[in-house]
């Protein structure tokens, strides 16, 4: 057992690694300049040429008082005067429409920038490992990137305003501090000193809400549960019959206060931090000011030369504050831009591209071995699944049954490399799928899982996926063979009928069986080599799954086939059934061997057969 002093300093170094961002502000700064450099490159142009801009108009306004009061002074003629005068408005009129002109049209760009982090970040999600949509720490990450780009104050557009307001602070504070040294350099070492600590203050309060990301993200994580259930469809008819509007709303209601005492937390934190800066402020401008005034009272600074460099003071204090706010300010930005990098850069456990070629041909079926296989889901102490050895021949029709929750469906997932197994490994024609392009590898299948996407788009969109080169015969005949034909014939529009009431509010809908018999005539436009059916037909009565895992074989021929069901019936056409049940492959044979084995495969039978038989004489001849 390690010191209790060890424990504790190991303790604090794995908490300050925690709380590190992944990329630094360096690292995060130089994503954007690549991106900006790659796809609108005038962005850092038009940026610089506002940084210049600005410059001159501080100078011009600097200048433009102490100029005319010294004008006044010497009795400078009327006339040189008015042309001095003009020529400083002159400046500041021009630098200021020019640079007011580019930052309109420059704001366009960095909108179409910002749209570019948000694709690089939905890419990800879409193309990303399977495990990783399971991966608690991804999804929160996702989340987190994804704020970057809700707005335009949102750290992927905000970044460029801080970025180029930080080389405008640091140019100015150049010009100001070659000026303010012709007065005196211990006045510079005071301004200095009274306004450095309030970077480092405000840079340590401004990380705050990195520290507290955890405590947030509970709080932020249980509104979006309550939110996103509350607004679903699917939600709308068990709200309403269970009565369950009351206790949504006190979830709500609990949730939201304890983000408003989380934002107070943080509100008084900052508070301080404003007050600090203040009293800073009010001492570095007291001490300037009174040396300044000192200095005219003994004679040794005119009139015109005391109002530059007043002016100057608190320009140099607003330049040092500005790169010390930008420097907090890009801090804090960059660590919602690190976000962004760990999001698009985070690891792929799959190989893609760079695996190898699926070896047979994509409308060959091959064979698909389970050596040993476990899968345990991170974070679960119990496994799924233990030491399934199976092989699936190429065109075999396989079922695999048993009572909800067994592991069917994390089985489906790993045939098809959804998922990898924690021990064991998957073989296609003998080759571990985990060393071959795994994107290539999905191609081999046709799944209806049980929940598939609505699509928002037309019911052809649905079925071919993509309009590119969607053949639209071949989208009829597998509407028609999916059963859903008359349904479609029905619609307004037919096949080019919209679906998906949350996005057109004069989209069709589908019922729960048309709706499956949808992914079903998705799965046959793929035309793979192995079909996968995880218990698709869930809303259809038993009669009719029945039918429809029928005609489904017939046509699957001279494919490979995987059927999930938990009623046992519908799969008694297969060549072989296994039953899944306490995380292994307890039974396996045909449908008539596993009756005449007697053992728990043809006890669930007669049960649902019994249920089935009493289910259909209480309906009159009509199954529920």
């Amino acid at each position: 057992m390690l010191p209790y002093n060890q424990w504790k300093e190991e303790d604090s170094m794995l908490k300050e690694k925690k709380n590190k961002p992944a990329y630094g502000m360096y690292s995060c700064v130089w994503f954007m300049v690549r991106l900006a450099s790659k796809y609108e490159p005038m962005i850092l142009v038009s940026g610089l040429a506002v940084t210049v801009l600005t410059i001159v108009q501080s100078l011009a306004g600097l200048f433009l008082s102490p100029m005319v009061l010294r004008a006044v002074e010497q009795n400078v003629p009327a006339g040189r005067l008015a042309a001095t005068i003009g020529l400083f408005i002159g400046v500041l009129v021009v630098s200021s429409g020019i640079s007011n002109y580019i930052s309109g049209i420059d704001r366009y760009r960095r909108v179409t920038l910002r749209g570019i982090v948000a694709a690089l970040i939905n890419d990800k999600a879409a193309t990303t490992s399977y495990c990783n949509l399971n991966d608690e720490k991804f999804c929160f990450v996702e989340d987190k990137a994804n704020l970057c780009t809700n707005n335009n104050a949102s750290a992927s557009e905000a970044v460029w305003n801080t970025g180029f307001g930080l080389i405008r602070n640091i140019a100015g504070f150049i010009l100001w501090l070659l000026l303010l040294s012709q007065v005196e350099p211990a006045l510079l070492a005071v301004l200095l000193a009274t306004t450095i600590p309030g970077y480092y203050l405000n840079k340590y309060i401004g990380g705050w809400g990195w520290r507290h990301r955890d405590e947030e993200r509970e709080i932020v994580r249980g509104i979006g549960c309550v939110t996103e259930e509350a607004g679903k469809i699917e939600s709308a008819k068990d709200i309403r019959i269970f009565g369950m509007r009351t206790w949504l709303n006190d979830m709500y209601q609990s949730s939201m206060r304890l983000l408003r005492a989380f934002r107070r937390k943080e509100a008084g934190v900052y508070l301080w931090s404003n007050i600090a800066d203040l009293f800073l402020t009010f001492l570095r401008n007291g001490i300037a000011y009174l040396y300044l005034i000192r200095m005219v009272l003994d004679g040794g600074m005119a009139a015109s030369e005391f109002l530059l460099y007043f002016s100057a003071v608190g320009g140099f204090a607003g330049w040092v504050g500005g790169i010390l706010s930008d420097f907090v300010n890009l801090h804090t930005q960059c660590l919602s831009l690190s976000y962004v990098l760990e999001c698009i850069k985070y690891p792929e456990p799959y190989q893609f591209e760079e695996g190898a070629p699926v070896p047979g041909e994509k409308d060959v079926p091959g064979e698909i071995r389970l050596e040993d296989v476990s899968f345990c889901y991170p974070g679960e102490k119990a496994h799924t699944l233990k030491h399934i050895s199976l092989t699936l021949r190429p065109g075999e029709r396989l079922a695999v049954v048993g009572l909800n929750g067994a592991g069917k469906t994390t089985l489906v997932k790993l045939i098809c490399g959804l998922l990898d197994p924690t021990e064991g490994r998957i073989t296609w024609n003998g080759v571990d799928i985990r060393t071959l392009n795994r994107r290539e590898y999905y191609k081999r299948f046709a799944p209806v899982f049980q929940e598939s996407l609505l699509i928002p788009g037309s019911l052809a969109l649905n079925v071919a996926v993509s309009e590119k080169d969607m053949d639209t015969d071949r989208v009829l005949q597998c509407v028609e063979r999916a059963g859903l034909s008359e349904k479609a014939a029905s619609l307004t529009k037919g096949i080019d009928t919209l679906l998906n009431r949350g996005v057109y509010d004069d989209a069709a809908e589908l019922s729960g069986g048309q709706y499956q018999r949808l992914a079903l005539a998705r799965a046959l436009y793929r035309e793979a080599s192995v079909l996968l059916l995880d218990e698709p037909t869930s809303a259809l009565d038993p009669v009719a799954e029945s039918e429809m895992y029928q005609q489904y074989d017939k046509m699957a021929a001279g494919k490979s086939a995987v059927y999930i069901s938990h009623r046992l019936a519908s799969t008694r056409f297969c060549d072989r059934i296994i039953l899944i049940e306490n995380a292994g492959i307890a039974e396996e044979g045909t449908h008539g061997e596993l009756l005449a084995k007697g053992g728990r495969y043809a006890d669930l039978y007669g049960i649902q057969s019994r249920y089935y038989r009493q289910d259909y004489q209480a309906g009159e001849g009509v199954y529920g």
